[in-house]
């Protein structure tokens, strides 16, 4: 058997998550029946993560096994002629057979996107928040994050992570430059960790957006840290402006 990964983007709108579901299409389920179809045979592949319903996604890599070899710049053309508009193939590429597309990652990064007035062009990536919000503050309660610390606080009541240790290499909030379309103030939470426990970066984004309204402060959010509590940070911000940004290996 040889190993090859895909890289791919995916607009998550219209998918129950990357991960296969019951009772909702996903972006693994669309790129496996692609793959079978293609190949002529039965071919199922293994993400680096898996993002949730709505979230979208400018770097996913995904490995998969095949019993011969294959064309990588062929399979890119077929795959991506086969694919729905919403998901798109930049690479296939032959790897050792011990690389897996979960484990072997050393980081991922995902942006969050938010802008501060109406904004027609922005609605379906980014969210709106019209209150005025003090991103040096934000930032400073992002300095916090930093490290190999316990995120309980920020994970998902119930899921089935075996830790809740991260370690947090980057976290801080970038302004974006204005543009001819886009009258509002735009600004992105991008955050780079080993490891994310399930919507953590929603979590963090919706209690540092806490801080920026002052309705938490710095002690307070340090706290919020240390409890490990759920319901002590703020609430899950919306999933249309979440990017899985980039994974390293």
């Amino acid at each position: 058997m040889q190993r090859y990964i895909i890289k791919l983007s995916y607009d998550g709108t219209r998918y129950h998550g990357w991960q296969i579901q019951p009772n909702g299409i996903s972006v693994q389920e669309v790129l496996e029946n692609a793959l079978t179809t293609i190949m002529r045979t039965n071919t199922s592949i293994t993400g680096a993560g898996r993002t949730d319903a709505g979230v979208h996604a400018r770097m996913m890599v995904a490995h998969f096994d095949l019993g011969n070899s294959i064309d990588e710049h062929d399979l890119v053309y077929k795959l991506n002629r086969f694919l729905p508009n919403d998901i798109s193939v930049s690479a296939v590429e032959q790897v050792d057979n011990d690389f897996h597309a979960r484990f072997s990652a050393k980081s991922r990064t995902y942006h969050y996107y938010l802008h501060t007035e109406k904004d027609a062009f922005q609605r379906h990536y980014s969210c709106e928040l019209r209150y005025k919000l003090d991103f040096e503050k934000m930032n400073d309660a992002a300095k916090l994050l930093l490290g190999q610390k316990d995120f309980k606080c920020f994970c998902k009541t119930g899921a089935d992570s075996k830790t809740t240790i991260c370690n947090v290499i980057e976290a801080a909030w970038h302004q974006l430059p204005a543009d001819e379309c886009t009258l509002a103030s735009r600004w992105f939470f991008r955050i780079t960790a080993d490891r994310f426990l399930r919507n953590m970066v929603r979590a963090v984004v919706g209690t540092l957006i806490e801080v920026g309204r002052g309705r938490t402060t710095l002690a307070e959010f340090k706290q919020i840290l240390d409890s490990g509590s759920r319901c002590d940070a703020g609430e899950s911000m919306p999933a249309n402006a979440l990017f899985l940004w980039d994974i390293k290996y």
